[in-house]
């Protein structure tokens, strides 16, 4: 009797602590995800809106070795679309970077310090579509997206290709106009719409001077953006730059000269390229400063060969 309520004594004892360290387990697990989900939905994302996120993933088929080309904007968020039907709920799923092997995420944890990435899988889905917020041109490249099974590996592979459009300012690169007369510049992004259009005569921002006036629009996949300058006076001579976030800058000289004073236009672009040309030789004679003393040197070597021959016999 004494051996057999030890037995069941030890028995309930070794019950108790599974059915501890079963409890801390699940609770771990539930925490994590509870964190993990916490963290999407702080980023912007959660899964009631997961089915106005999918409008933004190319309807493809995936299937194992799939490949998906993926073409976006610096600056825009980039969506990877990845899918193991009736698999990846019970394996797991990595994404690894190809051009240096670099695991980004595991399941929903992220392993790479770079915040961008982030990956988005709802529950009860097949979905692990990487996100990866403001691209930037070194994210060129191919993304793998892996399924281990006990069989073997699963893989779909996208191209994500970044790209910086330009603005162009519709007519010729120099404007000349006389004063009183209207200036009307025509900034155009082409496949991008960016959510606000700066205008800069020379560095001085002029979206809020209040003799001009800016207008942007978007139409389809391109933008608009139009400057007008009402009675245009000589001061407002330079050089006008059209600034959207993200896409290459575009410019245009503007001359305002008297009525009939053909001369003052000229003259006036000769002071405006002048006055370029000497910034920019004043930033080589700059940096070629710093290597003065070195040219000195070399110069007066070469004088002591011309003068003195053996001085150069080291040389030969």
């Amino acid at each position: 009797m004494v051996a057999s309520g030890w037995w069941w004594r030890l028995v309930a004892t070794v019950g108790v602590f599974v059915f501890l360290v079963l409890g801390l387990t699940t609770a771990r697990q539930h925490r994590r995800h509870f964190r993990t989900q916490e963290r999407l939905t702080s980023e912007g994302y959660h899964e009631e809106g997961w089915e106005e996120l999918q409008h933004v993933l190319p309807q493809v088929n995936l299937e194992n070795y799939t490949v998906t080309d993926i073409k976006v904007n610096t600056g825009d968020v980039a969506y990877l679309p990845c899918r193991f039907p009736q698999l990846s709920t019970l394996h797991q799923v990595s994404w690894i970077r190809r051009r240096d092997w670099n695991i980004l995420t595991t399941g929903v944890s992220t392993y790479t310090s770079d915040r961008r990435f982030n990956v988005l899988h709802p529950q009860t889905t097949d979905d692990w579509t990487l996100q990866l917020k403001r691209v930037d041109k070194k994210d060129n490249g191919t993304y793998e997206c892996q399924m281990y099974t006990g069989t073997g590996v699963l893989s779909q592979f996208v191209n994500l290709y970044v790209s910086t459009p330009q603005a162009a300012i519709l007519g010729p690169r120099e404007l000349y106009v006389e004063e009183g007369d209207t200036i009307t510049l025509i900034c155009v992004i082409q496949q991008s719409k960016p959510p606000f259009v700066f205008w800069y005569l020379g560095e001085s921002m002029v979206n809020y001077n209040a003799r001009l006036n800016v207008e942007t629009m978007v139409e389809g996949e391109r933008t608009h953006s139009t400057l007008t300058i009402h009675e245009a006076q000589n001061k407002d001579s330079g050089n006008y730059t059209c600034i959207p976030p993200n896409v290459t800058p575009a410019h245009v000289l503007v001359f305002v000269s008297q009525r009939g004073d053909t001369v003052a236009a000229v003259q006036r672009r000769g002071h405006i390229s002048a006055a370029s040309t000497c910034s920019t030789l004043s930033s080589v004679f700059t940096s070629s400063s710093l290597l003065l003393p070195f040219y000195i040197r070399l110069v007066l070597v070469a004088l002591s060969c011309l003068v003195y021959t053996h001085h150069c016999l080291p040389f030969r």
